[in-house]
């Protein structure tokens, strides 16, 4: 399993992670510089850059459009996301884009006190920062599955001008993003971590764990910025996992555990859901369970990354009215799995492929139909029918590539 570990040499912002990627994987470009540039209806181009130091690649927009004078464009996440949901993005890439678009809007929301659909973006609306986040979509999808991780961030100062005026650096819903991230002072002003980049590693999941395999693609994606002494850029580094530490899906897991019995079902189904939102969270599980003095109580475990447990546990405050929780770290283990887009009957539909281990030590694909893809079709019987047949049909052309 690969192992990619960020250095945020210069800081993160979207621009720069694709060009890090796509200089380590440069048979992935014309994929993420076609999808950008369709989806954003700018020029885009992966370009060789150099600063005199080092050498690498950075990302350019051109033509972005601006709708003010003063170069903001303004979007409401709910429009964006239509866009994203009706885009011939293929499903696993359109899921990414719109899953780290919505980190960006829970992050917007709770900063300024509205629901994340509420969200009109401003900066991050431009045509520019699409291009980086359907572009972005793309090189996660075609690097596979991977563990992400990234090392101590520059924390940057001064302010910053945006759409709401002059903002601290970080900017606030950047803060928000950034907690539980490691950073550092280096001494160098301005804003070094970005919203978008700051929704990338929250969307990743990026952790602290140290680099480690066999080191087999390396790569560097610059910003705009000349800063004083240091190279602007984001070095990504490629490792192939060997040995114990291959296992699929090897990961550790933050579990917090806790009962609830004064809190309505409905209030508890609704502050449950956000507490899914947040990032870092993996699920939330819900069952019944007896408390004391025989009261009907409803038992809550979340799971959760390991640097996220702190916010995760904020959350279950927030959102619950339990005033006492568990937690413990565990390890956790998961087969391999991709997704594939299938149609059937003029219907889309994404399939999940999970790489099971065989009798005979080779591996078993076998797929499962996601849920919202189906829900669209009316009737049981049609959903079972186009489950079965979208499930054979990805399956099949795993097997073999060729099948039509």
């Amino acid at each position: 399993m690969r192992h990619i570990h960020l250095h945020p040499l210069g800081g993160a912002a979207g621009d720069m992670f694709v060009a890090c990627v796509l200089d380590a994987f440069p048979e992935h470009r014309a994929a993420a510089v076609e999808a950008a540039a369709s989806l954003a209806h700018v020029g885009c181009r992966v370009m060789p850059f150099e600063d005199g130091t080092l050498t690498g690649s950075r990302f350019v927009v051109e033509d972005a459009p601006h709708t003010h004078g003063h170069g903001h464009s303004h979007a409401h996440w709910r429009d964006i996301r239509a866009r994203l949901e009706d885009s011939p993005l293929a499903p696993a890439v359109r899921a990414h884009a719109i899953g780290i678009f919505a980190v960006l809007a829970e992050a917007e929301g709770r900063v300024h006190g509205v629901p994340a659909d509420a969200v009109t973006f401003h900066e991050v609306g431009a045509a520019d920062s699409v291009a980086d986040i359907v572009a972005t979509a793309v090189v996660i999808e075609a690097v596979g599955p991977a563990r992400w991780s990234v090392a101590s961030l520059p924390l940057g100062g001064g302010t910053v001008q945006t759409a709401h005026g002059t903002m601290p650096v970080p900017a606030p819903a950047t803060a928000l993003l950034l907690e539980g991230f490691a950073m550092h002072d280096d001494g160098i002003a301005g804003e070094r971590v970005t919203p978008t980049g700051a929704a990338i590693l929250r969307y990743l999941q990026c952790g602290a764990a140290p680099a480690r395999g066999t080191l087999r693609r390396s790569g560097y994606g610059f910003g705009t910025r000349r800063l004083p002494g240091i190279s602007n850029c984001l070095r990504v580094l490629v490792f192939e996992e060997t040995g114990a530490n291959a296992t699929p899906g090897h990961r550790e897991l933050a579990v917090i555990s806790f009962e609830v019995d004064d809190q309505s079902g409905e209030d508890l189904a609704t502050g449950l859901d956000r507490l899914r939102a947040v990032p870092g969270v993996h699920d939330v599980l819900q069952m019944a369970a007896f408390g004391k003095k025989g009261r009907l109580a409803t038992h809550v475990q979340v799971l959760a990354v390991p640097d996220a447990l702190d916010a995760a546990v904020a959350a279950c405050f927030r959102e619950t009215t339990t005033i006492g929780l568990r937690t413990h770290t565990v390890e956790g283990r998961a087969l391999l799995r991709r997704f594939a887009a299938v149609e059937i009957d003029g219907q889309e539909a994404t399939v999940k492929l999970v790489e099971r281990p065989g009798e005979d030590g080779a591996s078993v694909v076998t797929g499962k139909a996601e849920a919202d893809h189906l829900r669209p079709v009316a009737s049981h019987a049609a959903r079972m029918r186009l489950r079965q047949e979208a499930e054979r049909l990805a399956v099949s052309r795993d097997r073999d590539p060729g099948l039509a």
